[in-house]
């Protein structure tokens, strides 16, 4: 969402939402957009379900008091932020497992034949690629897509790879299309896997791998 508040409320009316409905998000619920505490707000009225993305948890630095490690757009939202969204955003896992779906959400990515207890924290916040030795990189350039090499048998639904925009695998689905960069934003139903997505109002920062 990366707080394009304004497309989220739009997606959930074109995507013929209801309050009776699961909603899900896939991280990156703020910074780089214009409304930031919008998104938190709407994803606690609406009971969202969500997993942690990387520009949350570097939001949260500033509730731990780690203000130097900051970097502008993340100091400006922490300081928009009162007390339930920070509950909120402190808890969210870093996945979430639908074994009813078969469908595990997660912001980052999955390294394939590693337990998903055993992920590596970063990788999960920030995986693009595995590289010919079978490492990890957030680079799109260091490597295939990770989503490409998942073997399954589970289904996962992600995030954060806005530079490489939608990707359909056989048992990933990669819901980043930019919103943020005047792209779209992207929602998928489960389990029909029946895509949604509604186009920007406009580019609200110029496109970067973060």
């Amino acid at each position: 969402m990366h707080g394009c508040l304004d497309e989220l409320v739009e997606l959930l009316q074109v995507a013929g939402w209801r309050r009776a409905d699961r909603l899900v998000l896939a991280g990156d619920l703020v910074a780089k957009g214009p409304a930031s505490k919008g998104v938190v707000e709407l994803a606690r009225e609406h009971g969202a379900l969500g997993v942690l993305g990387n520009h949350d948890a570097h939001v949260l630095k500033a509730r731990e008091g780690k203000l130097d490690a900051l970097k502008g757009t993340h100091l400006e939202v922490a300081q928009t932020l009162d007390e339930a969204d920070w509950r909120y955003l402190e808890l969210l896992p870093l996945w979430l497992d639908f074994p009813e779906l078969n469908t595990l959400v997660v912001h980052g990515g999955l390294l394939p034949n590693v337990a998903l207890e055993q992920q590596p924290r970063h990788l999960l916040l920030n995986l693009r690629s595995i590289d010919a030795e079978g490492r990890g990189s957030s680079r799109v350039t260091e490597g295939r897509p990770w989503a490409e090499l998942w073997p399954g048998p589970r289904f996962v639904v992600f995030g954060h790879d806005a530079l490489r925009k939608l990707q359909r695998h056989p048992h990933a689905l990669g819901l980043d299309t930019g919103c943020v960069y005047g792209g779209h934003l992207s929602a998928v139903w489960l389990p029909e896997r029946r895509l949604v997505q509604v186009p920007a109002k406009r580019a609200y920062v110029e496109v970067d791998g973060g």
